[in-house]
């Protein structure tokens, strides 16, 4: 992930904080906090499980398109999405990045309830940047990076989702389906913050050198004419202390599946990490899915406090298992799960 927008960043000035709003009781008003509202019984998410997703990849190595380690990591998602009993596609697909390097990728595609009308979709991307050039230490900038929370984290979320669903009867399952949907070759694109020296030769060419794989498969969906409710892109949420804020496209594109989320997540305790703050817009893989006519929220990790839009890890050789957090995991796992169940 990727870039953010810079005058988009101004309507980051503009910070809601709490809760939702609320009508200021009168003074002979019952002023105790009000009943949260129940949910409908949903399963529960392992947070434990989601942790050892993300040590597995992270485990293969780097998962940077063209290596042993990309491939091995995306034949064992498959296996392991298969192994559920969903529905699994994969999409192959070359392509050209900003510094000349022509990548073999695939987006993995996998169906829960593939016959459900309604559908829901969950996004996340599954490869790691070949570069750590946000890295504070000169030493590190062109050495890959485990990509523990940016990537792999998103991925365990979605599979600890689809483990938890694969095993309800199906008295238990939710009422829509749901696809995920894991994006190859998004990371590996020019930052014209730490790689002003690098020329972008997918510059002027109509492709963004971010989000190839999103791109295309937003021209080229999978299943054939893809249709969603909304859908919800997960991005770097598995690291300690990790906070979630209103991104602007988020809010522009699925203002009512961003506040169902958001509420959920408040109601079910969540609310430290689920922030009723309103940021600004950055480039990132529903930017496209978006374009392809799925309302699509993204759920990343953003700093609340100061100027950075992204947290220290960003692109960094700390990106690794040590930030790992399960709480955070929990978090946004239980909130998913739970929203899904929620007509």
């Amino acid at each position: 992930m990727k870039s953010y927008f810079p005058l988009a960043a101004l309507a980051g000035l503009l910070v809601l904080t709490g809760c939702p709003d609320k009508t200021k009781a009168p003074e002979t008003a019952d002023t105790s906090a009000p009943a949260a509202p129940k949910l409908p019984k949903a399963p529960v998410f392992n947070a434990d499980s989601a942790y050892a997703f993300t040590a597995k990849q992270v485990a293969f190595g780097p998962r940077v398109p063209n290596s042993k380690a990309h491939v091995a990591c995306g034949d064992w998602l498959v296996r392991k999405l298969k192994g559920y009993g969903l529905k699994v596609m994969e999409q192959p697909f070359n392509a050209m990045t900003f510094d000349g390097t022509n990548i073999r990728a695939r987006n993995i595609i996998a169906q829960y309830q593939p016959t459900a009308a309604r559908r829901v979709a969950i996004f996340g991307h599954w490869d790691t940047r070949p570069f750590a050039d946000a890295d504070k230490d000169p030493a590190k900038k062109n050495k890959p990076m485990d990509g523990a929370s940016d990537g792999a984290s998103a991925v365990a979320v979605a599979l600890e989702m689809a483990r938890v669903l694969s095993q309800q009867p199906d008295s238990l399952a939710p009422n829509v389906g749901i696809d995920f949907i894991f994006f190859d070759a998004e990371d590996w694109g020019h930052d014209e913050g730490t790689q002003q020296g690098v020329k972008n030769q997918l510059d002027g060419s109509g492709t963004d050198s971010w989000c190839l794989g999103s791109q295309y498969w937003s021209k080229n969906l999978l299943p054939v004419g893809y249709k969603a409710e909304y859908g919800v892109l997960l991005d770097m949420v598995g690291a300690k202390g990790g906070t979630f804020t209103r991104e602007e496209t988020s809010r522009t594109n699925a203002r009512g599946p961003l506040d169902k989320i958001w509420n959920t997540a408040a109601t079910l305790g969540y609310s430290d990490f689920f922030r009723f703050q309103d940021t600004g817009g950055i480039t990132d893989d529903h930017v496209y899915t978006n374009r392809a006519g799925i309302p699509t929220l993204d759920i990343y990790d953003h700093p609340t406090y100061g100027d950075d839009y992204f947290p220290a890890y960003h692109h960094a050789t700390t990106d690794n298992m040590s930030i790992i957090d399960r709480k955070t995991l929990k978090a946004v796992g239980q909130t998913m799960v739970q929203v899904l169940y929620i007509d």
